[in-house]
């Protein structure tokens, strides 16, 4: 994120710099939301599966649904996308792995936050001693330190708000470029 926000800084080309936005912002939507649908296709799936077998039509029709509720308008579910959960391998050899996408995207977002409000003393340092202990401790005692809880709904809106501030950058932008009016 910090190398992403300095090349992003040194960008002169207002376009250039919509680009990249549009590139990270599809990235972290992707990430956080489009993970999130996966995991309450996977949910609704597991449950309804207790009912008896569940046929790929169904399959299907639950992807559609969880597709549309997640992602609104945006997205179009037609006959080739209905079928996009079969390409998925975690569903079947990692059932519900699809958090750790959305949790690793916000924990570096949040991260980010605190990086850049400067709200926590000595943060190159503490980020280092973090990375060093790789899994030896539970992300409770790793996030410590810079004042994030995962059990508080602030540090998803923490790293949640950093998508909206690219967004409202890329809306600034496109609107300067005369790309949108």
């Amino acid at each position: 994120m910090i190398t992403f926000q300095s090349l992003l800084e040194e960008e002169t080309d207002k376009k250039a710099k919509i680009a990249m936005l549009a590139g990270k912002v599809e990235d972290m939507i992707n990430t956080a939301i489009r993970q999130i649908a996966f995991h309450m296709f996977e949910d609704k799936v597991h449950n309804e599966r207790r009912k008896g077998e569940l046929s790929a039509e169904t399959l299907s029709d639950y992807w559609a649904e969880v597709c549309k509720e997640s992602l609104g308008d945006a997205i179009i579910i037609d006959e080739n996308s209905r079928y996009i959960w079969s390409q998925i391998p975690h569903f079947i050899h990692l059932p519900y792995y699809v958090y750790a996408y959305s949790f690793g995207d916000c924990l570096v977002n949040s991260l980010y936050r605190v990086y850049k409000d400067k709200t926590v003393d000595d943060f190159e340092d503490k980020y280092l001693d973090m990375l060093s202990l790789g899994g030896s401790k539970g992300h409770k005692d790793m996030l410590a330190p810079f004042k994030l809880d995962a059990a508080n709904p602030e540090f998803w809106n923490k790293g949640l708000s950093l998508i909206s501030d690219y967004i409202d950058e890329l809306e600034t932008l496109s609107k300067e470029t005369g790309l949108t009016k």
